[in-house]
């Protein structure tokens, strides 16, 4: 999160930035067409927790691209990976915040707010790793 004041701190900068960004595309049950690029990862942590921060940026229709980030907490795997007694991969991982990002798109409305954050859920976590065969 960005925070603004005295002492406030700059974000971490993002790893496994990929050298070269490629537009990819996303039709939402919404009705909407969307264009998204993944701009890296970064340790996220707040109160309560620890995880992985997975940004992007999202455009419907190249005008406007909006930043938006995936946060995949450890808590929300917790569950999932002490069922079947084995971590999930950083691939993984990745896989799961993707999903989450289209899952968003498909649910959201309207672009503005398809650009909200999206925090991953246990349910999302069992969810999305049945559909992917995990």
């Amino acid at each position: 999160m960005w925070r603004i004041g005295l002492f406030s701190r700059k974000p971490t900068p993002l790893s496994g930035t990929p050298v070269k960004r490629r537009i990819k595309s996303y039709s939402a049950e919404s009705g909407y067409v969307y264009e998204y690029t993944y701009e890296g990862h970064r340790p996220w942590r707040d109160g309560t927790g620890r995880g992985v921060e997975f940004a992007f940026r999202i455009s419907a229709g190249r005008a406007q691209w909006l930043p938006t980030a995936v946060v995949v907490a450890d808590r929300a795997l917790t569950a999932w990976e002490s069922a079947r007694e084995r971590k999930l991969s950083s691939t993984e991982r990745y896989a799961i915040a993707k999903l989450a990002l289209f899952q968003a798109f498909d649910e959201r409305p309207a672009p503005p707010v398809a650009a909200l954050e999206v925090n991953v859920t246990p349910a999302d976590v069992e969810d999305i790793a049945e559909r992917l065969g995990f």
